[in-house]
């Protein structure tokens, strides 16, 4: 059984060789995001770095408003390069933008590393704010950017697995960075050098993004909407390993083309403009920056920047004991992100993972809160030891659900015309509340100690309530049909795709999508702009689209579909 299944997986990479490097190529920019979450925590533990920022002569509560300060102000410039995003990925598309955001990353990453070089450390100070700030408008457009065009450029069949690869570079840069301050912290004498490296080296996950991004296609959807039809062809046939004229690729153009119609070149304004124009439209809009709020109130930016101060609060009293247990909390997070990626994503579903993830990560939260409050002396005792393996077990829950299911199902309802433009709002949102997380975690941990562990449990299991009733499966539908999922009866059908949900239904059932796509294709209902448009392509096109369109086996069995 193990080894059929590895040989499908064999053949599947094989298969979707030119998806799999693409969503590689992109999702390496969120190693260089998961660097920075990881290093940061990391630098800021090293007394060296303390030292030579004046930090020791500093009281707790104005070094952990320091911490905050320095921690968060990537955060910031973040949320404007994610809130910009939208504007530059419209008008020059998702390739250059992703380009652009490399380059503005490099140089606020040199500019880190050098900050308070011939300069009183002061200055260095605000040299160091300021190149965060700066760097994290790249990664900002990274973060807003790279779910979009990867949910664009993937076929359908390993959709979530190509956006969820996002998880996995982010787990990837936590666990390299949180493994660096380790090691300097060993290996390297205290000074100047021992907090540079680790931030020098996150110049090259940067690097290797820009180069790797050079051979990409530019997202098919876009080209689409500009009306470059032919190149939006090619991007499809590279991507498929497929012949431009290959029926799936046909298909697979005719209906984006038919999802574009009378929506081409909206300006961003209008795009803002167009989420309220229904209630269905409205609803997917507000999903996906409602599920990356809820992902950071899950407390897992509080772990991944302060991991050390919490080992610390646990009983490790050395600096390296503490970088010692945070880098095997990287690894245990990785290696559950990639099997997860692997084996669970597209077999369990959006739901599922969320559900479960969201419940099991609120539960370890609940216990280390508990022994917080119950041991607040620090003192090492059994149940010290099981709230180390509840922080572990904690990484192992939130990768399982709500470390990258959030990006797949966001980029998967939001409407293919207004797609960037709610990307960036939701990676926007991601930014505002990594800042607010990052501000008031020490000053939690500091002034309510346990209960910032409490809030972020019952956070988690009101995140599993809402995604239990609200949200439906969109798991194996193409882009273009999840706007049915949320046509009628959408806690019906929410509940209908949840485990155990048909408890509350009794034999109340939605609407099939197949049923709602039938009625969408009568006549009287078919927009007059859409009759327009469509008659005046060539007839040959016209013809074959047509005749694949009515091809239930083709559009169903065919996983290269888009």
């Amino acid at each position: 059984m193990m080894a059929t299944t590895l040989k499908k997986e064999l053949q599947d990479i094989i298969q979707y060789r030119n998806a799999y490097f693409l969503a590689f190529s992109a999702t390496t920019g969120y190693v260089c995001f998961g660097w920075d979450i990881g290093l940061i925590g990391g630098v800021l533990a090293l007394p060296s770095f303390q030292q030579y920022f004046g930090l020791l002569s500093e009281s707790a509560s104005a070094r952990a408003s320091l911490s905050a300060n320095i921690v968060s102000v990537l955060q910031a410039g973040g949320f404007f390069g994610a809130l910009f995003s939208s504007y530059f990925a419209s008008r020059f598309g998702r390739k250059p933008t992703l380009l652009a955001s490399g380059v503005i990353y490099l140089i606020g990453s040199i500019i880190q590393s050098t900050a308070g070089v011939g300069t009183s450390p002061a200055v260095g100070l605000k040299v160091l704010y300021f190149s965060r700030f700066f760097g994290g408008l790249g990664v900002g457009l990274m973060a807003a950017l790279v779910p979009t065009y990867v949910s664009e450029c993937a076929p359908r069949a390993i959709r979530g697995r190509c956006t969820g690869s996002i998880e996995v570079a982010v787990g990837l840069g936590n666990m390299l960075a949180f493994w660096v301050n380790y090691s300097v912290s060993l290996n390297i004498s205290p000074g100047q050098m021992q907090w540079r490296l680790p931030i020098i080296a996150q110049i090259v996950p940067g690097a290797l993004f820009l180069f790797f991004m050079l051979f990409q296609p530019e997202s098919p959807r876009w080209l689409v909407e500009r009306g470059r039809y032919e190149e939006a062809a090619a991007a499809l046939a590279h991507i498929a390993s497929k012949n431009q004229n290959d029926n799936a690729i046909v298909l697979t153009l005719s209906e984006i083309r038919a999802d574009f119609v009378g929506k081409h070149r909206l300006p961003l304004l209008t795009q803002f403009r167009k989420m309220a124009e229904s209630r269905v439209i409205l609803l997917r809009c507000i999903i996906p920056s409602l599920a990356t709020f809820f992902q950071q109130w899950s407390g897992t930016n509080a772990i991944n920047y302060y991991t050390p101060q919490i080992f610390a609060g646990l009983g490790f009293s050395s600096t390296s004991s503490a970088l010692f247990a945070t880098g095997i909390y990287g690894v245990v997070k990785f290696v559950v992100t990639c099997l997860t990626l692997a084996f669970v994503i597209e077999s369990w579903g959006r739901k599922r993972t969320l559900i479960y993830g969201g419940l099991a990560q609120g539960l370890m939260m609940l216990w280390i809160g508990g022994y917080a409050g119950a041991h607040p002396n620090q003192g090492v005792v059994p149940a010290t030891y099981v709230s180390i393996v509840a922080i572990y077990l904690y990484g192992v829950f939130f990768c399982l659900g709500w470390g990258f299911t959030p990006l797949v199902l966001g980029s998967e309802v939001a409407p293919g015309h207004l797609r960037t433009a709610v990307m960036s709002l939701a990676s926007a949102t991601t930014w505002l509340f990594t800042y607010v997380i990052a501000q008031i975690t020490p000053i939690m941990l500091d002034r309510i100690t346990y209960g910032t562990f409490l809030v972020f449990g019952i956070a988690s299991f009101i995140m599993a309530i809402w995604v239990y009733v609200f949200i439906p499966e969109t798991t194996g539908y193409p882009l273009e049909d999840i706007k049915y999922l949320f046509e009628k009866d959408i806690i019906v059908r929410s509940l209908e795709d949840a485990p155990g949900g048909r408890v509350f239904l009794g034999k109340r059932r939605a609407v099939s999508v197949e049923d709602l796509k039938a009625i969408d294709a009568l006549p009287m209902n078919s927009p007059k702009d859409v009759s327009e448009e469509l008659k005046s392509r060539s007839e040959e096109d016209s013809m074959k689209g047509y005749s694949l369109r009515n091809s239930k086996s083709q559009k169903f069995e065919d996983p290269l579909i888009i």
